[in-house]
């Protein structure tokens, strides 16, 4: 178990095997959330949460559709282009 002391500007040291298993790099913004127990530190999300309808049709007339010979003409080519610059 690892300790940490509150400083008089009530500023915490994470320890830095915490910051980085975690991936918590400097000006990550936390949010602080009383347990009751205690405190928890979780990321703040970098944007707010969305469902699928306020995201559906965002992109509507911006990419035209594709037919299946298409799609699989694009995928063949991309499959030679790749096997190729493995030789």
């Amino acid at each position: 178990m690892e300790t940490t002391k509150l400083s008089s500007k009530g500023q915490v040291i994470i320890p830095k095997a915490f910051r980085r298993s975690h991936r918590w790099e400097p000006g990550l913004e936390l949010m602080v959330i009383d347990t009751g127990e205690g405190l928890l530190l979780k990321p703040k999300a970098p944007f707010p949460p969305s469902n699928l309808a306020d995201v559906v049709g965002m992109f509507k007339n911006r990419v035209s559709p594709k037919t299946d010979a298409e799609i699989q003409a694009a995928l063949t080519a991309d499959l030679r282009r790749v096997w190729r610059g493995r030789h």
